[in-house]
């Protein structure tokens, strides 16, 4: 006797498929669910709301109240801060005594080195490779390429806050490299 193929022990077409269906979607669902955080590494994170700004935190992670900080220190100084994307920046005092409404990225763009304030000599020098930058972070001395990264002070509220430069870089003219 023949068996036909609709018989009791094979499965028909669509239970065969639906199976087939199942056991594809639970593989991908596991492999992608194994991809998604070595994706997520490469993507790099976001720096915040467009417009919004960081409140600048001094040394010991306080907020610089202006106030108080222009009663420590003098005009033509420049004291590290956190910036934006916690980057260390230096919030620069003007000759009147006032914060200027630029803050320098300290982070050299060389290789990465945090570059120091040489006041002695009026510039910022780093230690790694001898790049040197002018007291407002324009490159005078290679190998870095180009000069340190601005970003926007203002006062609010009697806090420092630090946004994104998006002006023309005033030291060059250029459109700002790092916007």
């Amino acid at each position: 006797m023949t068996q036909i193929s609709g018989s009791s022990d094979v499965p028909d077409l669509g239970r065969r498929q639906f199976m087939n269906l199942l056991t594809f979607g639970s593989i991908t669902g596991v492999a992608l669910g194994a991809l998604y955080p070595v994706v997520k590494y490469f993507i790099p994170p976001s720096s915040g709301g467009a417009g919004g700004g960081v409140t600048a935190k001094n040394a010991l992670g306080d907020d610089i109240v202006v106030s108080e900080y222009l009663t420590d220190h003098p005009a033509g100084d420049r004291t590290l801060a956190q910036g934006l994307k916690g980057d260390p920046t230096y919030v620069v005092i003007k000759d009147d005594g006032e914060i200027a409404n630029y803050g320098i990225n300290a982070v050299c763009t060389h290789l990465g080195c945090v570059v120091p304030w040489n006041a002695s000599e009026n510039k910022f020098m780093c230690p790694c490779h001898g790049s040197q930058y002018d007291d407002t972070g324009k490159v005078v001395r290679g190998p870095a390429p180009l000069s340190l990264a601005l970003a926007k002070a203002d006062v609010q509220d009697d806090k420092l806050v630090f946004s994104q430069w998006t002006e023309t870089d005033f030291r060059t003219g250029d459109k700002p490299y790092w916007a």
